[in-house]
């Protein structure tokens, strides 16, 4: 657990780096989006390939996790979905307005997930995370489309529409590629191994440096139910379901410390990209992220903790 804490710390440092880096124009705007670019597309893609392509599920409890994961995601969802009315009468929050809240709740940021996990518990934590995500993220990509298509345009996209959503995305692709090769028993060539790994540990810091540069703290000036909304739906709710799933189905405390950490680390980066193509309330995703995000730095570790007296 004190590892735990301490690699939660060196993310939120390199996070403030990232930030101030942004903050004082030592590297400009324009090229932090190539390096967002790179950690998406390639980094990001080659950590999570080695990762499951060489990991040993057959001992990790992937039922009790999948379980425990979809039941808190589902949870948040339907929950978040029947406050919309409420939201609606009470705040006059708008359709776009809730889609970024939705996305606030329901997603997560797996960069700085894999990054704690990785510093924490090594290639089991990362092993772990590679398991949510190929439950997750497809699971988070349809149901936040056709939300979005839905209370933005008012109509259901249409199969091909969220086909596409899916083949487009390069986790998605590197998570089944890696399962494939996982399932067929293909032994990585050592150079190709290799490359992946050097890919691979350069993904985690600059991807983190790159949540720090998108930081807008001026944004937490302009707090407001919709803000409030999303930071007690994301910090707050999401990891006390999580742990109450883990509870339940008994999950041992490096799989629990996971599974509490996936759902209480901010909404993920892409949500605001999502917002903006889809004609969601973007400015107010960007908001909730830098929130969420500053918020973390008492919420995760405070969930962690909790997870240590009740499981550990």
């Amino acid at each position: 657990m004190f590892s735990a804490l301490s690699a939660i710390f060196s993310v939120l440092l390199l996070t403030a780096t990232g930030w101030f880096l942004h903050h004082r124009n030592i590297i400009p705007t324009e090229r932090w989006r190539g390096m967002e670019d790179l950690a998406y597309w390639v980094l990001f893609p080659a950590i999570i390939l080695i990762n499951v392509g060489t990991s040993e599920f057959s001992a990790m409890p992937v039922m009790e996790i999948a379980i425990a994961v979809l039941g808190t995601f589902i949870s948040l969802a339907v929950l978040c979905l029947l406050l919309s009315p409420f939201l609606k009468h009470r705040f006059a929050i708008s359709g776009p307005r809730f889609t970024s809240i939705f996305q606030g709740t329901v997603r997560w940021n797996v960069f700085i997930a894999m990054a704690i996990a990785a510093n924490s518990l090594g290639e089991e934590g990362v092993a772990l995370i590679a398991i949510i995500m190929a439950i997750l993220i497809p699971a988070a990509n349809l149901l936040c489309v056709t939300v979005l298509a839905i209370y933005v345009g008012g109509s259901l996209p249409t199969p091909l529409a969220l086909s596409k959503e899916l083949l487009k995305n390069p986790y998605i692709l590197s998570v089944a590629a890696g399962a494939i090769l996982n399932a067929s028993d293909i032994e990585f060539p050592e150079i190709i191994a290799n490359y992946l790994t050097f890919l691979g540990s350069a993904a985690l810091p600059i991807a983190v440096l790159c949540v720090g540069a998108a930081l807008d703290l001026q944004a937490l000036r302009r707090p407001g139910p919709a803000l409030t909304t999303a930071l007690l739906m994301r910090n707050i709710l999401a990891p006390t379901i999580a742990l109450c799933f883990v509870i339940v189905l008994g999950l041992d405390e490096v799989s629990a410390t996971i599974v509490i950490l996936v759902f209480a680390v901010p909404s993920a980066a892409a949500s605001y990209v999502l917002a903006r193509k889809m004609g969601g309330d973007a400015k107010l995703m960007a908001e909730i992220l830098t929130l969420q995000t500053v918020a973390a730095a008492l919420t995760i570790p405070g969930c962690l903790l909790i997870v240590a007296y009740v499981i550990g």
